[in-house]
């Protein structure tokens, strides 16, 4: 509620400033206070014990004072959405709201607070303020979209969700061939965990009559890392790219200040995720990763769909996947563990010769059947890549009740594996 009356109200003085210094007072004011809070709850604990641990090794022993707090639920986006919000009226983007109640509606609108998307006022305060009918159609699919979201949450993400903390948590008991496979589940586990929660988000969202922006375009389906960047959490990554990297001067200054603010850009955002340094090594990781196709500017190579128009991608799109995949799967391991020494040992083991043995699932689950059900979501996903979700127009052209057993097929899935209730893994950030 803070953070709201903040930025409505520096929101407001901005726009009735009667100079340029008044205005930039009271924009640097809810900057300011909006980073310091996000530092504060988020990220006081972790540099006061990095800075400690860093002493140590000089043999100097101090005792920080940390923080005994509950981090602040939805804390790194609606923190984000007033950002972008004052950043706008100081850059004259927009025009400050003057009613509250629609300023608020904006910041906390319930199906986004707790992990985006990430809005921003100019997209979705104007839909706020007109009124709506409800629109059945509308409605029909965003019901269709919340049912493939559950399907996502439930059926793969937490089913995968089981293999992976038991793999990760135990890591040191398991050759690398299933170390392999936990890296594997966790990639799918987080996947369908965030997109699942985004499409619940824009399904429920529409039932309202409210176009949220989208999330994820199927970026297991990119072929390079910069694509995949495009597709994976998109409000993010264009947020940090409206508000971070092009006032950092984008790519204007040759190849250093791409590579420069390429850098920036990805270890923020490893830091946005939470205060350690695994998320930070996940961040330089994708920066080294997205670097060559900056240094060459083949980042814009592929725009459009793979395979668009088509049933089947070609050998080399398929090479090109395969690559993006994997590497995108090696750098989920820096995201999952413990800490750097727990990723480095993880990786170590999975490049050790144990890599070829049998892989154990012992104290799991068959994994065939996750296997066999993960088969199935990347067929439907790849079925439906070209569309905005994967069953936006799935039988659609069939006749109504082969349409109606497909939605029944999912309910019983979704009844009959629905595995050890997990938390959604962005509700920490």
């Amino acid at each position: 509620m803070f953070s709201t009356l903040l930025d409505y109200f520096t929101g407001l003085k901005m726009q009735d400033a009667s100079s340029l210094k008044l205005k930039k007072f009271w924009f640097i004011l809810s900057i300011t206070v909006n980073l310091g809070f996000l530092s504060v709850f988020k990220y006081y604990n972790f540099f006061a014990e990095s800075f400690s641990e860093a002493f140590a090794h000089l043999g100097l022993h101090l005792d920080p004072w940390t923080l005994k707090v509950i981090l602040p639920v939805g804390i790194s986006f609606y923190t984000f959405h007033g950002l972008s919000y004052v950043i706008d009226i100081y850059k004259d983007r927009i025009k400050a709201e003057r009613n509250f109640t629609d300023y608020a509606v904006f910041v906390s609108f319930f199906p986004l607070l707790v992990a985006g998307p990430i809005e921003r006022a100019t997209h979705l305060l104007p839909q706020i303020k007109r009124s709506r009918a409800f629109d059945y159609s509308k409605a029909v699919d965003g019901l269709r979209q919340i049912l493939w979201g559950l399907f996502k949450k439930v059926i793969i993400a937490d089913n995968c969700a089981e293999f992976a903390n038991q793999i990760f948590n135990n890591s040191a008991h398991y050759p690398g061939s299933t170390l392999a496979f936990g890296a594997l589940f966790f990639a799918f586990q987080i996947y369908g965990d965030f997109s699942g929660y985004s499409d619940i988000a824009l399904g429920t969202a529409r039932l309202f009559g409210i176009e949220l922006l989208r999330n994820f375009a199927f970026p297991y389906f990119s072929r390079d890392i910069a694509e995949f960047w495009r597709r994976w959490h998109i409000s993010l990554s264009s947020w940090f790219k409206d508000y971070l990297y092009i006032p950092l001067g984008g790519s204007k200054g040759g190849n250093w200040m791409r590579i420069r603010n390429t850098f920036i850009i990805f270890i923020v955002s490893g830091l946005w995720h939470g205060a350690n340094w695994t998320f930070i090594a996940w961040g330089a990781l994708n920066a080294l990763y997205i670097m060559p196709s900056i240094v060459m500017k083949t980042n814009r190579n592929n725009m459009e769909t793979v395979a668009q128009g088509k049933d089947l991608p070609t050998l080399k799109e398929l090479f090109q996947m395969f690559i993006t995949f994997n590497l995108t799967v090696f750098a989920w391991i820096f995201f999952r563990a413990d800490s750097i020494s727990h990723a480095t040992t993880y990786i170590s083991e999975i490049l050790s010769p144990s890599v070829f043995e049998f892989p154990v699932f012992q104290g799991m689950h068959n994994p065939v059947i996750i296997l066999i059900l993960i088969v199935f979501f990347v067929l439907i996903e790849w079925q439906g890549r070209e569309n905005q979700y994967a069953i936006e127009r799935f039988g659609l052209r069939w006749q109504k009740a082969y349409r109606w057993s497909f939605y029944f097929l999912i309910l019983i899935l979704l009844f009959i594996f629905n595995g050890k209730e997990q938390q959604f893994i962005y509700f920490q950030f």
